[in-house]
């Protein structure tokens, strides 16, 4: 049995790491595209956010419809990943600099609502204990699929256009690959529709305070992996570094893609220590790195860089806990629609901090606009206590709060 279960965990993560390098597949070739393109200031942002607003749109649908409790996830999970991939490999029919490609990436968000809350509730099928543990490996596997494109951008620099070429490969071998998985028992599911559940699940309080902790965990995440590309692009040309743009990339790639490390340490430690203990430990750290970051621009490369990465690390090693208290905490039949809604606010919110950032930049500079997202760890620490303080906290890791 736990031979099995180490397979069909192991191909659920590796089919959310090929799904999810869709994300930032346009955002990792965003100053190629600037220089070929002259896109304006709008238009890179939307390169981004475009996929946040899609994946926002496609979670509140299939929240309201209970479509993560009612659908096969297996199948759910690979027409999402065809359609993502498609609509990506599509952006290179089109004019970069247009309406249509922005209307791709809306798509491809909103496909990515079959396939990161679905991917959660596929391996908590075979959570035994080890819940922490298990969603910690699949954020674990978004965030390395978040930073392939980066890697991608340095690999193939030939052109621009390979790098979407291999995310929106990466996506159908996932949506093939995870027709092979196998479940960890039957999920229980929604027995019909029922929009008042979204409801009963804004109701419960324990629910909300763990969505309060994820939201403020939310503001600071996909800004910090969003805009560190650029920041530190900006900063290596500043310095008169030679082939700033590579360099920036594997830079980005290194940071971002070590908090895959951070996520399955978070999982690990929380399932011993407690999920409130590590969240909040964890949202300290990157709520202290958030506030100094910017303002190391001009110190020494090592400093900064060594900073970054530790900011990498904390900034998603509490992400996995906040699932795996809905997971913990939520009705059975209704995981997925509770995961759903989590991310689709969450989400919503990371929205705003993603736009927010270069207006920031531009007036007050980086150290201003990175500190701003110092408010979410703050806020999260503040929920999460008074989560650890809530008799239903008993649920969490098994009694470890």
């Amino acid at each position: 049995m736990r031979g099995t279960k180490t397979i069909e965990v192991s191909l659920i993560t590796v089919c959310q790491l090929l799904a999810l390098s869709l994300w930032f597949s346009a955002t990792a070739v965003l100053p190629q595209l600037r220089a070929e393109f002259h896109l304006g200031a709008l238009q890179s942002s939307l390169f981004t956010s475009s996929v946040v607003m899609g994946f926002i749109a496609g979670t509140l649908i299939s929240a309201f419809l209970g479509l993560a409790d009612r659908l096969d996830p297996r199948r759910f999970f690979a027409l999402c990943a065809l359609v993502a991939g498609t609509a990506n490999i599509l952006i290179l029919t089109v004019p970069v600099d247009g309406v249509v490609v922005i209307l791709l990436r809306l798509l491809t968000g909103m496909c990515m609502a079959g396939i990161y809350p679905i991917g959660m509730k596929m391996v908590a099928t075979w959570a035994r204990g080890d819940t922490g543990f298990l969603v910690g490996l699949l954020v674990g596997a978004l965030t390395l699929g978040s930073a392939l494109p980066h890697l991608f951008s340095v690999a193939l620099p030939l052109d621009w256009r390979w790098v979407i070429v291999a995310a929106s490969c990466s996506a159908w071998l996932a949506a093939f690959g995870v027709m092979f998985v196998k479940l960890g028992g039957t999920p229980a599911r929604s027995p019909r529709f029922d929009p008042r559940v979204v409801g009963h699940i804004i109701a419960d309080k324990p629910l909300r305070y763990a969505g309060y902790g994820y939201f403020g965990h939310m503001w600071e995440l996909y800004a910090m992996w969003g805009w560190t590309g650029l920041f530190l692009f900006r900063t290596y040309q500043e310095r008169g570094m030679d082939n700033a743009a590579a360099w920036a990339a594997l830079t980005t790639f290194a940071i971002v893609g070590i908090g895959a490390l951070g996520s399955l340490l978070g999982g690990i430690f929380a399932d011993r220590w407690g999920r409130t203990t590590i969240t909040i430990a964890a949202m300290t750290i990157s709520g202290f790195c958030a506030l100094v970051t910017g303002a190391l621009a001009g110190a020494p490369l090592p400093v900064l860089v060594i900073v970054c990465l530790i900011w990498g690390i904390s900034v998603v090693a509490d992400s996995a806990q906040f699932s795996s208290c809905v997971i913990e905490l939520a009705e059975p039949a209704h995981i997925g629609t509770a995961l759903t809604l989590q991310n689709a606010v969450g989400f919503l919110i990371a929205l705003i901090s993603i736009h927010l950032v270069p207006l920031v930049a531009d007036a007050f500079g980086w150290w201003a606009s990175f500190a701003m997202l110092a408010i979410g760890p703050v806020m999260g620490v503040i929920a999460m206590t008074r989560l650890r303080a809530m008799p239903e906290a008993v649920k969490l890791a098994q009694g470890r709060r």
